[in-house]
């Protein structure tokens, strides 16, 4: 689904205009249309203005049923699964590198992430 063809059909749907989005979001008419249009991509905060702008729930950008999608629990395990980090002294060091990581700059957060991805690729 391209977001801005589901923007559109939801404002034509209540009879709106795109001067009538921007009065009620504070965005410019000119944004709108290159989002409708599939020329720029909208930032989920923006995402937010347009679904009260359009009195919609959030997921009704995303998601075209009457009712909301039933969520899968992903986080229940099965209590028998042993997953890395969970537990002992895999859970210490896991603890540990989120807490670096969480402090390191973008940056080397990226050159640490790429390089762990291609370690994991051998």
């Amino acid at each position: 689904m391209i977001i801005g063809d589901r923007l559109r059909a939801l404002r034509e749907e209540k009879k709106l205009s795109q001067g009538d989005i921007e009065k009620r979001t504070g965005l410019l008419r000119c944004y709108l249309s290159r989002v409708e249009n599939g020329h720029t991509v909208p930032a989920i905060e923006t995402l937010e203005k347009m679904a009260r702008a359009l009195e919609v729930p959030l997921y009704q950008l995303f998601y075209d049923g009457e009712k909301p999608p039933q969520v899968p629990n992903l986080l229940k395990r099965k209590s028998d699964e042993n997953v890395w980090g969970s537990s002992g002294k895999d859970a210490g060091y896991l603890s540990k590198l989120r807490r670096h990581l969480g402090k390191a700059a973008e940056n080397d957060r990226k050159l640490v992430m790429h390089m762990a991805q291609k370690m994991a690729g051998r």
